[in-house]
């Protein structure tokens, strides 16, 4: 079935729905399972200033590989072997590349449904962008309002 596992993992709920999902799928299949936390840029800060101050992403990077770790740690405590992977940039962009570098299955990823269209807006949709662009299977992890 599934060879290759890639977990976007980002700590907010939808995320933890979709960590919960992918190991109940991952002990399901057997699968290679890849953890993926992305230290995103803040896009406002970086086009207004047209850099990104050192501080700023380091703290960036600090927070995403808490995210990663907390995620590690929850597939090692229900004895699931992961590998994780910090990325720096734009989630989708980040998301797809390691999907291909490690020639993945299937992608999953959490996602609040019924989210407010200002939200959605503003944030925009990354599961729907993955669903556009990604090399292989998509899981999404549906948490409702």
């Amino acid at each position: 079935m599934f060879k290759r596992i890639l977990l976007a993992y980002n700590g907010s709920r939808d995320g933890k729905s979709a960590l919960i999902e992918g190991a109940e799928l991952s002990s399901l299949t057997n699968a290679e399972n890849h953890l993926l936390a992305v230290a995103g840029m803040p896009s406002t800060m970086f086009l207004t200033e047209g850099f990104m101050p050192e501080e700023v992403l380091e703290e960036e990077k600090k927070r995403a590989q808490e995210t990663l770790d907390e995620g590690v740690a929850q597939y090692r405590e229900r004895g699931i072997a992961v590998t994780g992977h910090l990325a720096v940039g734009e989630p989708v962009e980040e998301i797809c590349r390691l999907a291909k570098e490690i020639d993945a299955d299937l992608i999953v990823i959490g996602h609040e449904q019924n989210a407010s269209f200002a939200k959605r807006w503003w944030g925009g949709s990354v599961g729907k962008s993955i669903v556009d662009q990604a090399p292989c299977n998509v899981f999404i992890a549906l948490r409702r309002r």
